[in-house]
């Protein structure tokens, strides 16, 4: 049978890829611990669930509008004013199946063939191929550990041109954990103050998972305020992932051709899954808080643990739940007659001698990379750490 060659065209995701493979050897009885999943290992909190639970009994069960219940809408209009100090009408959000398809929504109904858009890398593994999927060129802006993973002003200018429609940035990001800062954040505004025909995406959804760094929306520099989206959703800061919730904040025209586009191939998203988001941005916030503690915590320990094995270059990230080392020490080396020639061989040498599950940063545009996620418990980071400096000691 015949596929597409826009499909051909698209990678598989790595991350869903090794997770599989992890869930593979975990079926056979291998005692495999996961750190290629991005996504928090607590429970969903339980006003959230109720919510959920009243939406049912109280029949939210009819289709919802395609942008999503205005009750919701409208608490995350108050969520963005109250946290982000910026401004955004009901008509202006789109509440999809998560963040990834608002994400490539926006993608789709702004990007045409043969424009460009710029993407730091290192970069979650989507944003290439959803930017493929529209047809779109990317151009990539690589930053290496030696800049905490942080473009620069001068490197955004000099990977402007003529045919540049979006630049996508995300901080906290995913996979490094990297954030900017207010300040560094201003400066990649100077330099999109003056190419007003560039769209700018924020990927925002890892705003409360931060420690210590100052968040700051790119919607709140009054220079963009009029092209700026902003990307986010429940899934990470309220463990709502399964739930499927996230929402575009968009210029009132791009809102527009959003909701046309969801419209024709998905409508609204999950009308008990709304009603449990509106409980997650109107109710208490001390849950947020809480996880958010136990990831510090966490990044501490996964930062001082990695930092003593030898050959590990590692940075200590200021948000999210990932830590990034760089790897290329180990490139070349062998163990038991089978050579490590890139970080993927190494992923998968972790995966099968240590049964550490981890992903290949070739896959988020940064190879000599490899991607480990902190969302799991201390012990298992402790007993993770430990196999990965046993099984690289091995390496020769």
């Amino acid at each position: 049978m015949q596929v597409s060659e826009r499909v051909n065209n698209l990678a598989a995701s790595a991350t869903l890829a090794m997770s599989q493979k992890s869930a593979e050897l975990k079926a056979q009885g291998v005692d495999v611990i996961n750190l290629s999943v991005g996504e928090p290992d607590f429970p969903t909190p339980t006003h959230i669930k109720e919510a959920a639970k009243d939406a049912i009994d109280n029949n939210f069960t009819f289709y919802t509008p395609v942008a999503g219940y205005l009750s919701l809408r409208k608490a995350i209009c108050e969520k963005l004013r109250r946290e982000n100090g910026v401004e955004f009408a009901p008509e202006q959000i789109v509440v999809g199946n998560g963040a990834k398809q608002a994400l490539c929504n926006v993608i789709l109904a702004t990007i045409n063939p043969g424009d460009e858009v710029i993407i730091p890398t290192p970069a979650w593994v989507s944003y290439v191929e959803m930017v493929k999927l529209a047809e779109g060129k990317v151009v990539e802006i690589a930053a290496p550990i030696e800049q905490d993973f942080k473009i620069t002003p001068a490197q955004l200018e000099a990977a402007i041109t003529a045919k540049t429609r979006m630049v996508l940035l995300c901080s906290p990001s995913n996979p490094t954990g990297s954030v900017y800062t207010p300040d560094e954040l201003q400066g990649l505004v100077n330099v999109l103050a003056s190419h007003p025909e560039i769209i700018v995406m924020a990927d925002e959804i890892y705003e409360h998972i931060n420690f210590g760094a100052e968040i700051c929306s790119l919607a709140s520099f009054p220079e963009l305020a009029d092209r700026v989206v902003i990307i986010n959703g429940v899934s990470k800061a309220y463990a709502m992932t399964g739930w499927r919730i996230g929402y575009c904040a968009c210029p009132l025209p791009i809102a527009k051709a959003v909701n046309k586009l969801q419209g024709q191939y998905t409508s609204g998203a999950s009308s008990i899954a709304q009603k449990a988001a509106e409980a997650a941005y109107t109710g208490s916030q001390e849950c947020v808080e809480t996880m958010r503690v136990a990831f510090e915590r966490r990044r501490d320990l996964v930062v001082e643990l990695a930092g003593q094995i030898p050959g590990l270059k590692v940075n200590k990230p200021q948000g999210a739940f990932y830590l990034f080392p760089e790897v290329s020490s180990f490139i070349g080396k062998s163990y038991d007659g089978k050579t490590i020639e890139s970080s993927g061989d190494l992923a998968l040498y972790l995966l099968s001698e240590a049964h550490v599950a981890t992903v290949d940063g070739a896959a988020f545009c940064a190879p000599g990379y490899i991607r480990l996620s902190y969302a799991t418990s201390d012990d298992n980071i402790r007993e993770a750490m430990k196999r990965i400096a046993d099984a690289l000691a091995k390496l020769a």
